[in-house]
């Protein structure tokens, strides 16, 4: 290896002289160990927090839909559509979620100067990120208001009458 020709070299010429020799990734790897770290624990954190969001507006909406079956059945029973029904449902879960994003962009803008040492090519205010993750969450509330909703519109208008 050339790093043992260079070591020997150097104690040949003075023997009190401390070698150490390190390869650049060594280097790469120390000075970006902990920016890594931080950002892959940053990113499953924040999985979890988007499936914990997932279970609980599909619990929400579903519990809500579930408490209004009565209400359903005599809609359906009067005549409203499948797709009205589903969209009174969808509707009802995405007030609530729509707020929460609006809130979560506030915050999020007031909190980018602390995690702003953490990013790499990216800007903290950046429009495309924000975009997206608003997209994200969109598209994850949405499918999570969906089955309950989904679900609501199979409601046997009788059967509902009937309940309690």
């Amino acid at each position: 290896m050339l790093a043992s020709g260079v070591r020997e070299q150097i104690r040949a010429a003075d023997p009190a002289l401390p070698v150490t020799v390190t390869t650049m990734d060594d280097v790469l790897t120390a000075s970006t160990g902990r920016p890594r770290l931080y950002a892959v624990m940053t990113g499953v954190f924040g999985a979890v927090a988007l499936m914990l969001a997932v279970v609980g507006i599909f619990g929400v909406v579903s519990y809500v839909a579930a408490q209004r079956t009565r209400e359903i059945g005599v809609r359906m029973a009067l005549g409203a559509q499948r797709r009205e029904i589903l969209g009174l449902v969808i509707g009802q879960g995405m007030r609530p979620i729509a707020a929460g994003i609006c809130a979560g962009i506030v915050g999020a803008v007031a909190l980018t100067r602390f995690i702003g040492t953490l990013l790499f090519g990216v800007e903290p205010l950046d429009p495309l990120t924000f975009g997206v993750v608003i997209a994200l969450l969109m598209a994850v509330g949405l499918v999570a208001c969906w089955i309950p909703g989904r679900r609501a519109t199979q409601v046997d208008p009788l059967t509902a009458l009937r309940a309690e």
